[in-house]
This record gives structure tokens, sequence and C-alpha cells, in this order.
């Protein structure tokens, strides 16, 4: 095995671990960690921090899933799609798995959508028009995350059967994986499925807007 494939993972990794959203809510004098529902990610930032603060957040998380995996499509010639994929889980499971906090971070839906993007970009469309219109019609945030990543893997499987064109060619690896991290987000969602099975999920914008979070 090429030496990249031990050392691209580890960079991605080391990537995918910067806890934007902890180090924003420093910068304004908050623990993330310490306030709404303790998650680092871009939704309690906006609830806890502020709106601009969110969406920064949310742009960092995603494009730090994003880049590393494009970097790799446009460096290495050879094994591109295999190497692309180990950088895309090590990225995700940075941002999940940060070593800079203790290996306790977020729930990766943001950065999951931006190596999506590097890999998939017109699965990752359909995508995010199922998280639009799920959280137009329910505002949960976390509902529409949940079905947008279940939605990822089987948009990806009806262009890769049906043959329609893609930027990036699409390989039964890429369908594998897109399962994998749509496993991996419903599986760190456990406790939003267990608050909206109970009716005591937080909607967003809603009078129970400071409690839950999900990125």
């Amino acid at each position: 095995m090429n030496l990249e494939y031990f050392i691209v993972p580890a960079a991605a990794y080391l990537v995918g671990a910067i806890p934007f959203g902890y180090l924003i809510g420093r910068l304004h004098g908050i623990d993330i960690r310490k306030v709404g529902s303790g998650n680092i990610g871009a939704t309690n930032v906006t609830r806890t921090v502020g709106k601009i603060q969110g969406k920064i957040c949310f742009l960092l998380d995603f494009l730090k899933g994003a880049l590393p995996v494009a970097l790799v499509n446009s460096v290495f010639m050879q094994d591109t799609a295999n190497l692309a994929l180990a950088a895309g889980l090590a990225v995700i499971l940075g941002h999940i798995f940060p070593i800079y906090l203790k290996f306790r971070g977020g729930k990766g839906v943001a950065t999951a959508a931006g190596v999506a993007l590097a890999l998939a970009p017109y699965p990752l469309l359909c995508a995010l028009l199922v998280w639009l219109v799920t959280f137009l019609t329910t505002r949960y945030v976390s509902l529409a995350s949940i079905v947008a990543a279940a939605a990822l893997p089987v948009a990806a499987a009806l262009f890769f059967g049906l043959g329609l064109p893609t930027p990036f060619p699409l390989g039964a690896s890429t369908l594998i994986f897109f399962t994998l991290i749509a496993l991996l987000a419903i599986l760190r969602h456990v406790s939003n499925i267990k608050r909206l099975l109970n009716g005591t999920e937080s909607r967003f914008g809603g009078d129970g807007d400071k409690r839950g979070t999900q990125r």
C-alpha cells in the first residue's frame, strides 16, 4: 500500500478535527460545550451565539469536508477514488471525534455534505432539496438532517443505476461510502430521534429554540 494511504487520511482527520464551532464560541466568550445542547456544530452556535456566527460555523465545517477531498482529486492521479473516499471518511471522523476536544465533537452533517459535494455534487443537491423541504415543513433541523442523510445514498444509487451524467464517476465503493456515512449520521442523531418520538424535540425558531441542536 502506498504511503499516501496513511498520510492523506491522517492529514484529513486533523483538518476535520478543527472545532470551528468551539473556536467561534470562545471568540465570543462562550464555551459552546456548556451551553444549549453542548454540541459544537452550527445549529448550537446559531442558537447560543448568533445567526451570523452559526452561518460562518456551517460554512467552515462544510469547507473542511469539501476541500481535502477536492485536493486529493486534483493532486493524485492514480487510485484517486479510493484515496478520496479515505480522506472523506477521515475528515468526517475528525469532526465527530476531534482529538483537540478529547474526541467529543459534532454530528458531522455539514462536514459530510462538504465531502459529498467533492464526490457527487448532483446527488448532494438532491439530498439538500430533501433537507430543505423537510425543514420548511417541520422546522426540525434534526429530522431534516436525518432524512437528507438517508436520501443521499438513494440519490447516488439512482444516478449510478440510471447512468445519469455526473462530474465525477460514481462507483460501487462510492455508494457504499455514502451508505456508511448516512448510517453514521443517523446514529449520531439517536437522541434527537428519541425526542422526536416523544414530542420533545425543539423546532428551529420556535419557543424551545434554545434547547435542542443537531449539527
